[in-house]
């Protein structure tokens, strides 16, 4: 068969390594949002809603290849003396991804931190239906394999090879979904430290957005931010975040410590 050309396979191999360097972000929220639902529903809703977006980046896949430059053409033109916005489907998509993801963590953060949730929080009570939690994730999906499938398509023109990819991605995501939600539950600290870089997830959505979007104020133009400085951030957030953990737990030892010999 013409699949299991080196060519192919190898094309292959790079998609499935792409989808899964790209995904990190969408594997994030996957996990927060599923924490939202039932202990017990919540590895059926992540299966269930990576499986559905799978189908759907499959379908989202073959509509792109069809009409690409649909997404990429510009239907609203704003050009005034403080703004110029050069807006198309494809940044639409993103903008409004990004700012529920935003809306999301913002709002999430502070409920943590409200004092009469603190308890709700703490036992991780439901907070929504497995059917919302199912629809949110689907569509966030939808949102963040935009880059990935155009990827995809710069890379190859056999629709055969990128669907495997997106099968082998979805699989892959399942997988680890599981393992970073077992995680945070073993480790409810982190929550907060996800919680911020899923606000970071949002920022990034937001700023990729305007440049697609050719947005600009007063001239300046507003520019995506790299997965680079992405993961840059968020390797020094989980590096502040566990020195100050262990240099929390050695302050507590030594005031122990002091405790201790002014009672002896």
């Amino acid at each position: 068969m013409d699949f299991f050309t080196i060519d192919n396979l190898l094309t292959l191999l790079m998609l499935t390594l792409l989808q899964a360097v790209l995904g990190f972000d969408n594997l994030l929220y996957i996990s927060m949002e599923s924490k939202r639902v039932n202990p017990q529903d919540q590895q059926r809703v992540r299966q269930l809603g990576i499986g559905i977006a799978v189908v759907l980046r499959i379908a989202l896949l073959f509509t792109l290849t069809k009409a690409i430059d649909y997404f990429q053409s510009s239907f609203l033109h704003i050009d005034t003396a403080p703004i110029h916005l050069d807006l198309n489907g494809h940044a639409l998509i993103v903008l409004l991804g990004g700012g529920f993801i935003l809306y999301t963590a913002v709002k999430e953060i502070f409920h943590m931190l409200a004092p009469s949730n603190i308890s709700q929080h703490a036992e991780g009570s439901a907070k929504v239906s497995p059917a919302k939690a199912i629809t949110l994730i689907v569509l966030m999906n939808v949102v963040f394999s935009f880059d990935s499938i155009l990827g995809a398509i710069a890379l190859t023109d056999n629709f055969a090879v990128m669907a495997v990819a997106v099968v082998i991605s979805g699989g892959l995501m399942i997988w680890l979904a599981d393992r970073v939600s077992a995680f945070l539950h073993k480790n409810r600290m982190y929550e907060v430290l996800g919680l911020f870089v899923l606000l970071l997830v949002g920022v990034m959505l937001l700023s990729e957005g305007g440049h697609l979007a050719h947005l600009s104020f007063f001239g300046h133009p507003v520019e995506a931010m790299s997965k680079s400085t992405f993961y840059f951030v968020i390797a020094v957030l989980v590096l502040v975040d566990v020195v100050q953990g262990r240099y929390q737990a050695k302050l507590l030892a030594m005031d122990g410590n002091i405790e201790e010999s002014n009672n002896a």
